[in-house]
């Protein structure tokens, strides 16, 4: 039975899982975990990825040691690359995109322009901004090559270079309609050509057999083969393979939607949120841009249109505030006790995008709208939950309008896919079906997109039919007394600036998103109507003026109107 090995480097800790495959289910296992930390050094925060490599190679010998591997493939998030000389070596630590050293696009090319050719949003994190800050640094003038977190693993474990195309989708370099470098937007934005020469590949390419870290193929007793091959890599002693996945961990997470049929939103939840719909071409529209979407590539040419969101970053910090030992499901359990339909908060706002105190944070935040802060534990955690619910609602229904698409379902993957209550309430206020799991979507899609590349599986549709069997979605069904959602759904559109901003209508001046909560609505400046943090927006009938630098992860708001508490 063949076992293939998913190395998932994540935004706190990494992980190395197995998949054994029979070919109608697969069984997933983890194996080993660590941890995923930026070093903060004098001038700036960078990857340990010296560190993560030694990790993801003891996890791979320790899977090894219980059995032979067919192959392995990696996943990390998109933005962040390395830089490498003309024998790939690496020529300094990668910068981390929590590092704040980049300042977007500078006027160099418009926003919208921009947007249209690669179908993601400006941001300061993406690997055009962070190339723009190392201009004139002898570091970019010594590169030869330019790596992607998970292609710099790849290259590390097979010793071939690769540029996987999901996770260069991310780069805010891409075409997004060819699926080839975007060379027009290299040169006008006067970065180095020569570091987008290497070719592009589809997820679940062989890139060569695994080296141990002697630098030999197999050999080192890491990798349970002894470096004989045959001519198709199958021959007994072979070492396992390595593949290149869809390396962009979102990707590889929505490769394992169960999807059976009809049209289908999704909601990745983690500590981060990403929801929106699977097509099967960019929206690229001003209004697209100014609502946050994305499009970013997907398994078999699909693309993902998603918004980022908050996710149970919040339950994460109220439960270290607290100090308690209860566990996650602990406190679930204690929300869904406790009465629903209390304060509301959005998740998006810049209090609630950091680690801190979130408890007081909410209790502040609820005050400063004119709220009753929840009075304990449970009802904390039931705002949070429940303010999840309706930024996912919110999201979902803007996805529709900007790509004429009508959601009859939605899948929820992830971490949040383990909550009932979860899943029960995004049903609820949705007011449409939800099918949870699988939990470790990410790994799943890592492990199947390497079945296909063993040539087990032939098509995403058979790659995703594995996924129902092997893992059945939870099913949960919206509550039929529909009015109760309904009210705190509007309470929570005029509590964020978007009554009357509905389904990606330009929005009055003032009530946009990014608009102050209602108690401040007096005070806000009433001259444009707000868009997107770094967008132009409009202030007359034709003109566009820049309102600053992104600070939530969806909407602009007046950061004075809030003190932190």
């Amino acid at each position: 039975m063949p076992v293939y090995v998913a190395v998932d480097l994540g935004p706190e800790s990494g992980r190395v899982l197995t998949g054994e495959f029979d070919g109608e289910r697969l069984a997933v296992r983890e194996v080993h975990r660590f941890a995923n930390r930026p070093v903060r050094v004098l001038d700036g925060l960078y990857w340990d990825v010296l560190g993560l490599l030694t990790q993801a190679r003891g996890g791979i010998a320790l899977a090894a040691s219980r059995g032979r591997l067919t192959s392995v493939g990696v996943t990390a998030w998109g933005g962040d690359f390395a830089l490498l000389d003309r024998a790939g070596r690496l020529l300094a630590n990668p910068r981390h995109h929590l590092d704040p050293y980049t300042s977007g696009l500078a006027g160099l090319v418009s926003w919208q322009d921009q947007y249209e050719l690669t179908g993601v949003r400006p941001g300061p994190g993406t690997t055009a901004c962070q190339l723009l800050a190392h201009a004139g640094s002898p570091l970019l003038d010594a590169a030869d090559h330019l790596a992607m977190i998970p292609d710099l693993f790849t290259l590390w474990l097979s010793g071939e270079m690769l540029a996987e195309r999901t996770v260069a989708s991310t780069s805010q370099l891409l075409d997004a309609r060819t699926g080839r470098w975007a060379d027009s937007l290299v040169t006008r934005l006067g970065l180095p050509r020569h570091l987008f020469a290497h070719r592009l590949t589809e997820p679940g390419t062989v890139a060569g057999p695994l080296r141990g870290g002697s630098g030999e193929d197999g050999g080192d007793g890491e990798t349970g083969g002894n470096g004989r091959r045959s001519r198709n890599g199958k021959g007994p002693g072979a070492p396992p393979l390595v593949v290149a996945v869809a390396g962009h961990d979102a990707a590889s997470a929505a490769a394992a939607l169960p999807v059976s049929s009809g049209s289908v939103g999704h909601i990745s939840c983690g500590p981060r949120s990403l929801a929106g719909l699977e097509l099967d071409a960019p929206v690229t529209s001003r209004a697209a841009r100014l609502a946050g979407f994305t499009n970013e590539g997907g398994v078999m040419g699909t693309v993902r249109f998603t918004r980022a969101l908050n996710g149970l970053l919040l339950l994460q910090e109220c439960r270290r505030a607290w100090g308690v030992r209860a566990s996650y499901a602990d406190l679930v359990a204690e929300a869904a006790a406790a009465p629903a339909f209390g304060p509301l908060i959005d998740p998006g706002h810049p209090w609630f995008l950091e680690p801190g105190d979130v408890p007081a944070r909410i209790a502040a935040y609820c005050r400063s709208t004119g709220q009753v802060p929840p009075a304990d534990r449970g009802r904390t955690v039931r705002c949070v939950l429940e303010s999840l619910a309706c930024s996912y609602r919110w999201a979902l229904e803007q996805a529709e309008f900007l790509s004429d698409r009508r959601v009859e379902a939605v899948h929820l993957v992830g971490g949040g896919a383990a909550s009932d209550t979860l899943c029960g309430l995004v049903a609820d206020f949705a007011g449409r079906p939800v099918l949870a799991g699988p939990v470790e979507a990410t790994a799943v899609g890592n492990l199947l997109v390497q079945a296909m590349a063993d040539g087990r599986l032939g098509s995403l549709t058979e790659l995703r039919e594995v996924v129902r069997r092997s893992f059945r979605p939870r099913p949960f069904s919206p509550s039929a007394r529909r009015e109760p959602y309904e009210i705190a759904y509007s309470r929570y559109r005029r509590l964020i600036g978007i009554d009357g901003f509905r389904n990606g209508a330009e929005p009055e001046p003032g009530t946009g998103p990014g608009a102050r909560p209602a108690r401040h609505a007096a005070s806000a400046p009433p001259a444009v109507s707000v868009g997107l943090a770094g967008d132009p927006v409009a202030a007359g009938a034709d003109e566009e003026v820049e309102v600053g630098t992104p600070v939530g992860l969806h909407h602009m708001v007046d950061v004075e109107a809030f003190p932190a508490p």
